[in-house]
């Protein structure tokens, strides 16, 4: 007699073992492997066999058509931007972000959008009633015939919704409260998440349907549940911001349909989610100048955006002095620092350093190390920095001073904008009137520049 197969999932993040533990060697969680149903390994088998095996006989990729997707918008030019153009119909969208940040008034918002445009949507809430999402759209102004609530977490019963008008939308809030009968866990746990998102994707596919999923995140930032959820989707987006602040961010960590460089920029109001139309003035301030504070221009996508990068370097009271990071790497803020005390012998081992960038954005590129070494300087040798110059250059481990990519569009946007200045590693070969350049090849040649 064959022996029988068993496999253990943690129920936290969906690693599979042969064997159970205490522990999980994945996420460190406790207690929480549990042993796989024969119906749950049955779908993990189907879902494996849907990802790997969707055509069977090779093709010469000479052979093979192209495929055209036809978008149509979203009612919102931040989130069409994101998505690479507008929604696909028949994909599946993804969207985290923690509790708060805006993610259900988004896609509330979006529904009504669509609706007016012609198209029927359905919004299935498992976390509201009702009446709750009515206030919400009230207050959105989202009210349209064509879009239809459904409080419900059996998915089962939302399916039989779907099957009595043909949607051409579908909402889901959120993931983590459906369930489905089929599985005998709670909600939210790893099967259950695999498992309805499965239906989703089938559902979805075989009707052309566009669907929006809110996922929660865990406490490390990442969307909670299996890794496969984020396999199986078309497109991942995440919301990004602080709740007690204006601006959201949504960016895409993946998109089948469109690059994933590109983010979204929302400004919560009264009213909702808005497209931040003018966000230029929002990351930077050009009143009275100060010490420690520096200007820059990164790339969020196709899109360039003025910062203001601010440092405060002050005399230590302890044997190990602090460095602090908000919206920039710690990491790489610990190599200028090193880089500063080698290369100009200033004493920053005596010295706390806080840095920190204005308006609550992150930055993900290096073209800001510039202005990052100008605003520690400046505010170690108490320094003004005129506010009618920019920083732009990445520094490396041995002190240069290097080119990045899209200096033209950067500049560009700085003289839009007024300013006169632009420090970089190597002036642009535009022959168009851009701002005065000045070129920095060396951190020590900064230092006689400043």
């Amino acid at each position: 007699m064959a022996k029988k197969k068993v496999l253990f999932e943690c129920q936290a993040c969906g690693f599979q073992s042969s064997k159970w533990m205490g522990k999980c060697p994945n996420c460190n969680a406790w207690d929480q492997f549990m042993e796989l149903s024969a119906k749950e390994m049955e779908l993990l088998k189907e879902i494996q066999s849907h990802a790997t095996n969707a055509k069977n006989q090779a093709l010469s990729i000479t052979e093979v058509q192209e495929e055209h997707h036809e978008r149509f918008s979203s009612g919102d030019s931040e989130l069409d931007l994101v998505l690479g153009g507008g929604v696909v119909p028949g994909s599946l969208t993804l969207i985290g972000g923690s509790p708060g940040v805006g993610k259900s008034t988004l896609l509330l918002k979006i529904g009504a959008n669509l609706a007016q445009s012609g198209k029927k949507v359905l919004y299935v809430s498992g976390e509201e009633s009702l009446g709750q999402i009515k206030i919400r759209a009230n207050r959105l102004e989202a009210n349209h015939p064509n879009l239809y609530l459904l409080s419900e977490i059996d998915l089962a019963l939302i399916f039989a919704e779907l099957s009595k008008q043909s949607y051409d939308i579908l909402i889901v809030d959120s993931i983590q409260t459906l369930y489905s009968q089929a599985i005998s866990s709670a909600p939210g746990s790893v099967s259950q998440v695999r498992e309805i998102t499965f239906e989703l994707m089938r559902y979805s596919k075989e009707r052309r349907v566009a669907t929006f999923i809110i996922g929660h995140i865990t406490k490390e930032g990442s969307i909670a549940g299996p890794r496969v959820l984020e396999h199986m989707v078309d497109t991942v987006l995440y919301f990004e911001g602080d709740a007690n602040r204006e601006l959201r961010l949504l960016r895409g960590f993946k998109n089948r349909f469109g690059s994933t460089s590109e983010v979204g920029i929302f400004e919560m109001t009264e009213q909702g989610l808005l497209s931040a139309t003018d966000i230029s003035k929002k990351f930077f301030n050009r009143g009275r100048n100060q010490a420690g504070s520096a200007i820059t221009v990164i790339m969020e996508g196709s899109r360039p955006i003025i910062l203001e990068v601010q440092a405060l370097v002050a005399e230590s009271s302890g044997s190990s002095p602090k460095r602090s990071a908000t919206g920039y790497e710690q990491n790489r803020l610990t190599m200028l620092l090193a880089l500063l005390e080698r290369k100009l012998d200033l004493p920053l081992n005596g010295y706390d350093v806080f840095i920190n960038i204005a308006g609550g954005i992150k930055i993900n590129e290096t073209a800001a190390d510039l202005a990052i070494v100008a605003a520690i300087i400046s505010s170690f040798r108490d320094r003004v920095i005129s506010h009618e110059s920019i920083f732009i250059g990445e520094v490396s481990l041995i002190g240069d001073i290097r080119d990045v990519y899209h200096l033209e569009t950067r500049l560009k946007e700085a003289k839009t904008h007024g300013f006169e200045k632009a420090i970089v590693a190597k002036k642009p070969s535009a022959k168009e009137d851009l701002i005065k350049c000045y070129e920095v090849n060396e951190v020590e040649k900064l230092i006689d520049w400043m």
